[in-house]
């Protein structure tokens, strides 16, 4: 095909059967943009991935926190986009989206019908060009608010969150970019101008500095014609050069501490080793799973399985400019919370390795692990996308993919013996205590380790780069439209059903060579007698410690030998068996599953060591205000006399009532086949198929009743439930109330399309109030959940402390105006728009497509229930679905809110509710 004036064909790289590629072809603009295109054909739509090669390394010292401020300002709008509208666009064409930022990189991406391509295409380059102008002081103050709620939300209110932050700057020199977290620090970003903002953008966001990375099902020559209309005329930024590459080390263990509010202490270990693509990364990894991943590992035997620690492992995770080494573990506190004993296992476990060596096995595993891991990674067009553009961008090179199999395949056991000896033997090493409040003495060591102040950075020399400024060939103001939709095919599916209760679903899916398989028994947590709540996720725990074949050990070894995953789990309705396998190994993945299914070991030792394990997990819940909001929510709304009041794993006091007797008659019980389903998607026939489930077949069980007459409390809607934790630095906030049960084309689907422009949409109007207007929030909304047994309605969100009030108010006056005035016309269509044409995206991974067959199977719905629901929202009036608003907003809900007492407990006190402080069930 012929190229457009100014494009250069770069690279081709064709699909090799023999091999595990990504074919695509690769351009080049004049302005230094690159274009990578991959075609996928294989379902209607197409990923976009804009990534710019800019993260917080490229940050100057005391302006931390620009990078991922740009990941918000992005979306808010740019000369032809106005505020708020980027998210607007992309949901009402069906799409969803999305950014990231790391230390070095950001990216941006979209996933959207086919022909809704060119719009998008339009939006990213609009923004690489035309963004500037659109940033006034209003959007550069709501989105500095809500980069403060994200910290708040996920850094400062999270058991642990400071972990990583602090780690950083005990490995780092202060002045090295990888010494400040991503999000920055609040000070740095307090002290930031719109002109700092505006500079850094125009340093860094050039087409230059960017990788556009377009797959799916294109059109190459219409697309790139496309790519040089939006693309090819903006200016080339700045020169980029890349940041030189140094190895750090530490001269001797720098031992620091901090408190947190958290149940358990935890030790945390970091040796800083080398830079991601060094050619010791490889080695590394294998070194890390051997001492610290999963049941075969080195620290799993010494801490996990002896009962010294509830948690321990390791990893090994690499950045551009470092990666670290790091072992963490939290200790039981049957056996003492001192840290200096972990301390004093995980440097032993280092010299028994040492002694060990490395066996085959090891180098196997890992190997397995990172081809299994890039095969299920080739399921989506955007994981292909995401790979293409991540390799583009930090390596120049996309058709990375085999070469980055053969760095694992060709590592040596005297390349994991090296390495450890190089960088890890008597190496320093960061080593962080974190221990709860007033219990300072379980630290490992003394500090011999001070933090750098970060609140007084140097005095910095401006940057004085020109400003970014582009004059477009075209009217860029006029939104390009978009063709019909998308024809959607449902997967084909065939069923059939055992003698024994046992009903399947299943779907032949060719795309990569695997398979998935979910078995799910009835009853799930329902089963639980109230007063033992938690037995039916201790049963199916249990049930991944071993079998009386193999050891959970030797079963873990085997799995990761073949590259499969078996899990057994329970929540909601169900108890869970998943399994995910190669083809090629499905025969032995599935003689594991029958083993663990049919054998489980249940011995005392393993019971308690997991029982304990639960425990402890719950404890560490009640340090944890969004853990604590969703178990306030489920007893106030459903009461704690009935299951449903509880959370799916029990609470302490009901997991400290199960025995192992307990455990072996639920198993005995309802382990049972008679109301079983199994869905089945991957690339095997049904005939061969069905010859490999004889042990399914064959299986025998009694039936069972599940309780279905449940005595739920009154909704009191004049009183709010507080739960009160001191150490929270952001509140939670829900509003609740029971609602219908799930239907697919009834009542409950028709609220749950009025509720899309209230609470469900990014751009709803819960959620623009709160979060965009306001900035309270990092995000809010209203939601339907809705299943056989029991349904609700809920607004929820998490707020600064100091505008709990302000947000309550905030949430009843949009729930009120929706209520008395309904939908708007443009409501109703963004509504019709958004969630018809979203179909085209449904049914793309073998994922999606088991989840629909489920679906059909838990609720008993016809195949074509997707086009009746289409139908429904094409047809549904404006005047209905404001019928629906005012019934259903008019009924009481009852308020919820987990925060700090001395600074939430006054503001509630001025509304007009009876404050309720709630005791959690015990």
């Amino acid at each position: 095909m012929s190229l457009p004036k100014g494009v250069t064909l770069v690279e081709t790289v064709k699909a090799n059967p023999n091999t595990i590629n990504i074919p695509f072809k690769k351009y080049k603009l004049a302005n230094g943009l690159t274009v990578i295109l991959h075609q996928d054909n294989s379902d209607p739509l197409v990923h976009i991935d804009v990534t710019y090669h800019v993260g917080s390394a490229r940050e100057q010292l005391g302006k931390s926190g620009f990078a991922h401020f740009f990941e918000h300002m992005m979306f808010q709008g740019s000369q032809n986009v106005a505020d708020e509208e980027h998210f607007k666009v992309v949901t009402q064409s069906g799409g969803n989206l999305n950014g990231t930022t790391n230390s070095d990189r950001t990216n941006y991406f979209e996933t959207v019908p086919k022909n809704q391509l060119e719009k998008m295409l339009w939006l990213e380059s609009d923004r690489m060009g035309f963004l500037l102008d659109a940033i006034t002081a209003e959007t550069f103050e709501v989105q500095r608010a809500t980069v403060k709620n994200e910290r708040g939300q996920n850094v400062d209110n999270r058991p642990y969150g400071r972990l990583n932050e602090t780690v950083n700057q005990m490995i780092f020199p202060r002045e090295h970019p990888y010494s400040w977290p991503t999000i920055g620090y609040m000070s740095d970003l307090d002290n930031g101008s719109v002109t700092d903002l505006k500079e850094f953008f125009s340093r860094w966001y050039g087409p230059n500095n960017a990788v556009l990375t377009i797959g799916g099902d294109i059109d190459e020559a219409q697309t790139l014609a496309w790519v040089n209309k939006y693309f090819g005329n903006l200016n080339t930024g700045p020169e980029v050069e890349s940041i030189e590459k140094t190895v750090v080390t530490l001269d001797e263990n720098r031992y620091y501490s901090m408190t947190d509010n958290v149940s358990l202490p935890l030790l945390y270990i970091s040796f800083p080793t080398v830079y991601g693509m060094h050619q010791d990364e490889a080695a590394l990894d294998v070194l890390a799973n051997i001492l610290g991943n999963g049941p075969t590992s080195l620290l799993y035997k010494n801490l996990v399985k002896t009962g010294i620690a509830v948690q321990a492992g390791a990893s090994h995770p690499c950045r551009e400019l470092a990666c670290q080494m790091s072992f963490y573990a939290l200790p039981n506190p049957q056996q003492g919370l001192g840290l200096a004993n972990i301390e004093k296992v995980i440097n032993d476990t280092l010299v028994e390795f040492e002694q060990r060596g490395v066996n085959d096995d090891d180098l196997i595993k890992t190997k397995v692990s990172i081809e299994t891991g890039t095969i299920y990674g080739l399921q989506s067009v955007s994981g292909k996308v995401s790979k293409l553009a991540g390799f583009e961008t930090l390596l120049g090179n996309a058709n990375f993919t085999e070469q980055e199999l053969a760095r694992y395949n060709n590592v040596t056991k005297a390349d994991v013996m090296r390495v450890f000896k190089q960088y890890i033997q008597g190496k320093g090493a960061a080593v962080l205590s974190i221990v709860p409040v007033g219990q300072e003495t379980l630290v490992t060591r003394a500090d011999n380790f001070v933090l750098p102040d970060v609140s007084n950075p140097p005095t910095l020399a401006e940057l004085d780069t020109p400003i970014m400024h582009n004059v477009s060939d075209f009217d860029r103001s006029i939104m390009p439209t978009s063709g019909g939709n998308p024809q959607v095919i449902v997967p084909s599916l065939w069923r059939e059903n055992f003698a024994n209760g046992i009903e399947i679903i299943a779907s032949k899916n060719s795309e990569t060579p695997t398979v998935s398989l979910l078995l799910s028994l009835d009853g799930g947590v329902l089963l639980d007698p109230v007063d033992k709540a938690g037995l039916a996720s201790l049963t199916a725990a249990l049930m991944n410690e071993g079998t009386t074949v193999h050891s959970k050990e030797q079963l873990s070894n085997e799995l990761a030998l073949l590259g499969s995953d078996i899990s057994i789990g329970a929540g909601g309705r169900n108890t869970y068996v998943r399994v995910n396998s190669l083809v090629k190994n499905l025969d032995q993945t599935l003689a594991l599953m029958n083993e663990m299914m049919f054998k489980p070991e249940f011995s005392q030792a393993d019971f308690d060591r997991v029982k304990n394990q639960l425990l402890q997990s719950l404890e560490q819940g009640n340090k944890d205000a969004k853990t604590l909001s969703n178990r306030a929510l489920k007893q106030v709304t459903y009461g704690e006399s009935n299951r449903f009041g509880l959370p799916d794993s029990g609470t302490i006091g009901t997991v400290s009532n199960i025995n192992l007797d307990d455990v072996k008659d639920f198993y005995k019980n309802y382990f049972s086949p008679s109301k079983a389903s199994l869905v089945m998607v991957g690339d095997i026939d049904k005939a061969d198929f069905m010859k490999k489930l004889w042990p399914l077949k064959a299986w025998q069980g009694k039936d069972y009743a599940i309780e279905s007459d449940f005595n739920f409390p009154p909704v009191t809607p004049k009183k709010l439930y507080f739960v009160d934790l001191p150490s929270a630095s952001q509140a939670v906030i829900s509003l609740s109330r029971p609602a219908m049960l799930y239907d697919a084309t009834g009542e409950y689907f028709k609220a749950t399309l009025m509720n899309y422009p209230l609470g469900s949409a990014f751009n709803s109007r819960i959620n623009l109030n709160l979060r965009e207007e306001k900035g309270y929030t990092y995000g809010a909304s209203s939601y339907y959940t809705g299943g056989k047994t029991l349904g609700r309605f809920s607004v929820g969100t998490s707020v600064k402390q100091e505008h709990t009030f302000d947000s309550i108010i905030e949430i009843e006056k949009e729930l009120k105006n929706y209520q008395l005035e309904g939908l708007t016309d443009t409501e109703a269509t963004f509504m019709r728009q958004a969630i018809s044409q979203s179909e085209a995206l449904s049914f793309e991974t073998p994922s999606q497509k088991s989840g629909f067959l489920r679906h059909i199977l838990q609720f008993e719905l016809d195949t074509n229930y997707g086009e009746q629901q289409s139908e429904i929202i094409s047809t549904i009036s404006l005047e209905e679905l404001n019928q629906i608003a005012a019934k259903e907003l008019a009924k009481p809900m009852q308020w919820i809110v987990v925060g700090n007492g001395q600074v939430v407990k006054q503001q509630l006190e001025a509304l007009n509710l009876q404050v309720i402080d709630l005791e959690l069930a015990k």
